[in-house]
């Protein structure tokens, strides 16, 4: 079994049959008409995502196979796999052959189902994502990845390495970002672009709701694997919730300033953040494990604007899921309004474009369109990565308590990877304490050192 470190600086087994391949645009599944995928991930986003790439096939009159599924736990292998035969709908695009497997490296088995310019989608803990994104760029495949991509810095930067292979390869990749695709954002956007705002003054962006789930140990299981089931609430796998879920808006926040500074895609994030978090009511238990419950972050920008973000998971608290946008001449909700200079509230009744009014059905139809050359090239992991790691970038301000700079953050922030990250006996981090909880791994402000 390889180390993280070996993974990150080696081909995979399946990317190394066909390193330096060059698709052809509009070339895929070598030829055929017919794609072929395979899923690595099957909890529930899993399961929507690939029921999406499905519904995005029957869309755009696409043929495709599922071949295989993988996840770290077979039993949710099977079950997937089971569910799209049961289903009646969806059992056509399933391979009489397909197989469920399960592993923590079962991507790269998965993998050898397919043949250079077939689709991989990528939905199993965001610890993982960098290494299946990996190897499916380096087999040659076209990719929808989920968000988050990443949860440290080193990951950040095997990101950045991949899609650049993924570009030169002119590999389509899709990530699930959805309001990247989705019709209200897109045609507020076009018009933030086009000045409707006036000049850029700051942002302001939530992510706050309830508690998620937890889950209990099981008999027998090791550290690694109770961690890995219970990958939300471990800082290693998920990246805390501030990456996991409050990323979509931050990805906005990076979207909004890319276009009103003008700046290059692969310059679109923060360059200082200063926060506070804490956990008033994650405690650190067995099923807590060690992320906090609530972040609030100022975002500082090359140009000066600044965004201030929250996102919190307490129950009975003032709940948001927003992003809002303040110009010199006009303000708005990029989710669908504008008021000032330019007035504007999305109807989707009036919306001409001929979008699909789901935008997780979307992100797939956008792909299987590039991928066939009916629609132009594109490849969203640049803001996916810039997203992601600036996440991590307002996680490592509220879990120190001090100011970090982007550049510090990417050139000296150390893994936060178990050793091997592919071995059920691997000894991750936190380790419980001696009263059986991770309270006392809990990072401090002002004792936590960002990097």
């Amino acid at each position: 079994m390889s180390s993280r470190r070996d993974f990150l600086k080696g081909a995979s087994v399946a990317g190394a049959a066909v390193a330096g391949l060059s698709l052809a645009r509009g070339a895929h599944a070598a030829g055929s008409d017919e794609i072929r995928v395979v899923l690595s991930g099957c909890g529930g986003r899993g399961t929507g995502a690939i029921r999406d790439f499905i519904q995005g096939a029957i869309a755009t009159k696409t043929k495709v196979r599922v071949m295989a599924v993988a996840d770290a736990f077979e039993k949710k292998a099977q079950g997937l796999l089971q569910g799209l035969k049961d289903d009646d709908n969806l059992a056509e695009f399933v391979d009489d052959n397909a197989v469920a497997i399960g592993a923590l490296n079962g991507f790269e088995e998965a993998l050898t189902k397919l043949r250079p310019g077939d689709v991989c989608c990528m939905a199993e803990a965001p610890g993982y994502r960098q290494f299946s994104y990996k190897a499916a760029v380096e087999a040659g495949m076209h990719v929808f990845m989920e968000k988050p991509c990443c949860t440290d810095a080193p990951g950040y930067k095997s990101l950045l390495e991949t899609t650049q292979k993924a570009v030169d390869g002119k590999q389509v990749v899709t990530c699930g970002l959805q309001r990247r695709h989705q019709a209200s954002y897109l045609e507020v956007m076009d018009r933030i672009a086009s000045g409707a705002i006036g000049k850029l003054m700051y942002q302001r962006v939530y992510w706050n709701g309830g508690p998620i789930w937890t889950r209990g140990r099981e008999e027998g299981q090791t550290e690694m694997a109770f961690q890995v089931n219970n990958w939300y609430n471990f800082c290693w796998l998920s990246g805390d919730h501030i990456v996991e879920q409050h990323v979509h808006n931050i990805d906005i926040a990076n979207w909004i300033y890319m276009l009103t500074s003008g700046c290059d895609v692969k310059d679109a994030h923060p360059v200082k953040a200063n926060g506070m978090g804490s956990c008033c009511r994650h405690r650190g238990t067995e099923a807590d494990g060690q992320i906090f419950d609530n972040h609030v972050v100022e975002f500082t920008y090359a140009n000066g604007t600044q965004v201030f973000s929250q996102c919190r998971q307490i129950a009975n608290c003032w709940n948001n899921v927003s992003e809002y946008v303040y110009g010199t001449e006009g303000e708005g909700n990029p989710g669908g309004s504008l008021k000032g200079k330019v007035d504007y509230n999305y109807d989707d009744k009036k919306d001409a474009k001929g979008r699909h009014g789901n935008p997780y059905v979307q992100e797939h139809i956008d792909l299987l369109n590039a991928i066939k050359g009916d629609t132009p090239y594109f490849n969203d992991a640049w803001h996916t990565a810039n997203a992601s790691f600036s996440a991590v970038f307002g996680r490592l301000a509220t879990y120190s308590g001090v100011e970090v700079n982007w550049d510090d953050a990417v050139a000296k922030m150390a893994t936060i990877y178990p050793d091997n990250p592919f071995d059920w006996d691997a000894v991750p981090q936190p380790k419980k304490g001696e009263d059986g909880t991770y309270a006392s791994t809990l990072p401090v402000p002002g004792i936590y050192k960002p990097y």
